[in-house]
């Protein structure tokens, strides 16, 4: 089963358009298709950034998502990586994608260093289609 590590911003794409390409990632977690991995850091920034009053999103959905993620999920400990880095507060997803060998899903693919696992949610969701013809 395949590894993936989402960028926040995913989270919030998901939540704000349930049709669109991030949504159907969270559907493939939902139904144990994927598996999310993450570290304590990675979760609360989801939190911090979901729970932001700006962008409204209800409070129990915030918490469903989250529990599903974080119970579905690989939990894991990564150190952080020395590789240069143009947002340093992105550095924790490339890194725990780098120790799970998952796929980063994000939709600011110029914040990562060239990395073909580093992909948009389009990306991700055409290479998932051509692994399953």
């Amino acid at each position: 089963m395949l590894r993936v590590v989402l960028d926040t911003n995913v989270l919030v794409s998901a939540l704000w358009t349930p049709a669109g390409n991030a949504s159907t990632i969270i559907d493939l977690i939902l139904s144990s298709k994927l598996i999310p991995c993450f570290d304590q850091q990675i979760i609360k920034e989801y939190r911090a950034v979901l729970s932001r009053p700006r962008l409204a999103f209800p409070g129990n959905q915030v918490d469903e998502l989250l529990e599903e993620i974080t119970g579905r999920g690989l939990s894991v400990t990564v150190s952080p990586s020395t590789v240069s880095m143009s947002d340093e507060s992105d550095r924790k997803f490339f890194d725990a994608a780098q120790y799970c060998k998952a796929y980063l899903i994000t939709g600011n693919i110029r914040h990562y260093p060239k990395d073909p696992l580093a992909i948009s949610p389009a990306q991700f969701l055409e290479i998932l289609a051509t692994d399953t013809e």
